[in-house]
């Protein structure tokens, strides 16, 4: 089976599940306080920002902070379980077909549903930007390059992130630690990013973005971006988690 083949099977699963709506829901749950409490975006906490780039920071480091990677731990899992309910991942394993590339093939859905939630989170930022800067009658919808920037930088940053909870759900077999042991990683992410080796740990990378964007809106003036070693590190991790996944995949079942 080509390895294409593969990944597009891997799709076809997703149709019989709900990770879709699981992407969706938290997005409209993380909005609607902020379209209600839009106003409070005219008043800035802090000193230098405009309204329009306070409500897109407050808006995404939300998003980049709890929303986005609590839905990725839980679709890591629910990856997983896709194969193992009926026992499908022996059927997996029993056909012609390498476990590694199968654990890769998953990855790449994986980063699928992490463009499609930033995608969303970007689509909805749009909307709502509308509607409040409508009933409020003041333009809270920031600068269109400016967003799709911030949106794509979240997603490029977190694929670190992504590889090491695919890499805890393949190596935890029970679903309940693997998400804990997810979780878990998400609360020192607000310390870390302040601490001098804060790139060796990638569960803060995206909420990094946002905070030094959030220096660049309030100073006016563009941040410095420390690429090494953070590029380097960040390569590393994601290669090491993904060489792990890719060994241990389906490790248990062909036992």
């Amino acid at each position: 089976m080509k390895y294409l083949t593969l990944t597009l099977t891997e799709f076809r699963k997703l149709r019989h599940s709900r990770i879709l709506l699981l992407l969706l829901l938290p997005l409209v749950i993380l909005w609607l306080p902020n379209v209600v409490n839009a106003d409070m975006s005219l008043t800035p906490v802090m000193e230098g920002i405009t309204p329009e780039h306070n409500f897109l920071i407050q808006s995404f480091m939300g998003f980049a902070w709890f929303i986005y990677p609590a839905c990725m731990i839980v679709c890591t899992v629910l990856l997983q379980q896709l194969e193992r309910g009926h026992k499908g991942i022996l059927k997996m394993l029993a056909l012609p077909l390498s476990p590694s590339a199968l654990a890769l093939c998953k990855w790449i859905v994986l980063l699928a549903l992490a463009f499609f939630q930033c995608a969303l989170m970007t689509g909805l930022y749009f909307i709502c930007a509308t509607v409040v800067s409508r009933s409020l009658n003041v333009s809270l919808m920031a600068d269109t390059s400016t967003v799709l920037m911030l949106a794509g930088d979240i997603f490029l940053s977190s694929l670190p992130m992504l590889a090491v909870y695919w890499m805890l759900s393949v190596c935890l077999q029970t679903p309940v630690f693997s998400i804990a042991a997810g979780l878990a990683s998400m609360v020192p992410t607000v310390l870390m990013i302040n601490v001098k080796i804060w790139y060796l740990y990638p569960p803060c990378y995206p909420f990094y973005i946002v905070t030094q964007k959030y220096g660049e809106f309030c100073s006016g003036s563009p941040a410095e971006w420390n690429f090494f070693p953070w590029i380097p590190a960040a390569v590393i991790i994601t290669v090491i988690c993904l060489i792990i996944s890719c060994l241990r995949f389906g490790q248990a079942e062909r036992r």
